[in-house]
């Protein structure tokens, strides 16, 4: 094997940046220890010429990691004999840890890209300097929360790797590995922006709470903002302002999950719905002037929304509607599905779009798949109006459901010229 000066550099510089920030974590204890800017250089070089002796077996490479250990071992055993290991901070275990670190560096610097070498040594810093902010926020984390993390583990790292990707019926050419990748991608954004409105932002009030609901689901924002409005939590101007903003947001959010299943299809959507984005957010700020700005509380959208429950209801809905809308297309070609579309808008269209995006109905033509997402999202607008009047009342709601229509008018009459062209 050959040795690279730039490896060798890499090894020396990373060990040297973890030695300071391990001395700069004890610099208050007085105490000596082992480790620091010179021993885990020394540490890194003593692992990476042990590899090369035999980078085959690595037999002197394990021959120094026993004798690093037997050293430790022997170290804080004299040192556990006097005291507690209570007494040094992480009981002890920080410290070995630390210098086993520095020890595989080098070999680390050796055999892996540069970044890898980087990362780890990084990640070793911050972890080591984050002591005590992890310790609080372990301290104040529910546990449910913990909980809702494996859910995230088991929907994206168990179920989706073990689902096959080939179609599984002759009724529709969606897969079930495509199936629980929608299910993934949406609850990841879902996911995201419930745990940045509640641990990042919590306190922001209406404009988070329309900005990262949006990202979420703008049906359900716009109901609990309606009924925010409905109880003088907030200013009038606030929550239609809010209501419009959630919508205009919905426009964003649907280019971004069409990208991750149909490139292609996002990017002839994309001046479609960053026409009605920007729209939005001109007829937000127009009904914000219809009031005071809203107060400063913390307004609650909903509970976590990752739950296994509604993985599974969106899976449900995702065969059902990519069934469905292949059935449609067959019998009724590509106005059956703009009919479609119009309905399902006044449920859940995100599987709706995904099944267009991952060629659920297929045999339609792309400006068809474009006019059915824009009919969709224009038939959600009309429901959303619908909510907000039923809430808020038709004379206080009437701003927000007039930008509402307009946005859904509009997204129908883009359908109609993009369906023409």
């Amino acid at each position: 094997m050959t040795l690279l000066p730039e490896n060798l550099a890499l090894a020396l510089g990373l060990s040297f940046f973890f030695g300071l920030a391990f001395e700069e974590f004890y610099v208050r204890n007085p105490k000596k220890r082992p480790g620091g800017v010179r021993t885990f250089p020394l540490l890194a070089l003593s692992g990476a010429g042990l590899y090369l002796l035999d980078p085959a077996h690595a037999a002197a490479f394990c021959a120094g990691l026993l004798v690093l250990g037997a050293w430790l071992y022997a170290y804080y055993h004299a040192r556990w004999s006097e005291e507690t290991p209570a007494a040094e901070p992480g009981g002890g275990l920080i410290i070995p840890v630390c210098n086993l670190i520095a020890y595989l560096l080098g070999p680390i610097s050796l055999t892996e890209p540069h970044w890898v070498a980087v990362s780890f040594a990084v990640s070793a810093v911050l972890l080591l300097g984050a002591r005590e902010s992890l310790h609080r926020l372990a301290q104040k984390l529910p546990a449910e929360e913990i909980m809702t993390g494996g859910k995230f583990l088991v929907l994206t790292g168990i179920v989706l790797p073990l689902l096959p990707n080939h179609p599984v019926t002759n009724l529709s050419a969606i897969t079930p590995h495509q199936v629980w990748l929608a299910v993934v991608v949406v609850s990841t954004l879902s996911y995201a922006s419930y745990m940045v409105r509640r641990y990042v932002s919590p306190e922001k009030g209406l404009l988070a709470a329309s900005v990262l609901g949006g990202l979420y689901s703008s049906t359900a924002t716009t109901v609990v903002l309606a009924r925010a409005g409905k109880e003088g939590a907030f200013a009038k101007g606030g929550i239609l302002s809010g209501i419009v903003l959630a919508t205009a947001l919905m426009y964003l959010r649907l280019c971004i999950v069409v990208a991750v299943f149909n490139l292609p299809l996002a990017v002839s959507l994309f001046p479609y719905l960053s026409g009605l984005f920007l729209a939005g957010l001109l007829l937000a700020w127009v009904c914000r002037k219809n009031g005071t700005g809203g107060e400063s509380n913390a307004l609650n959208l909903q509970t976590n929304p990752l739950e296994l429950s509604a993985a599974l209801l969106f899976a449900f809905l995702f065969v059902a509607i990519s069934l469905a809308s292949n059935w449609v297309r067959s019998e009724y070609g590509e106005a059956g599905i703009y009919w479609l579309a119009s309905i399902v808008g006044f449920t859940d269209i995100d599987p709706f779009v995904l099944s267009l995006a991952q060629g659920g109905a297929g045999g339609i033509s792309h400006h068809a798949m474009e006019a059915a997402i824009l009919i969709a999202a224009s038939s959600n607008n009309i429901l959303k109006s619908i909510y907000a009047a039923l809430f808020l009342g038709f004379r206080a709601s009437l701003p927000a459901t007039a930008a509402l229509s307009l946005l859904s008018l509009a997204g129908i009459l883009l359908a109609f010229l993009g369906s023409l062209s």
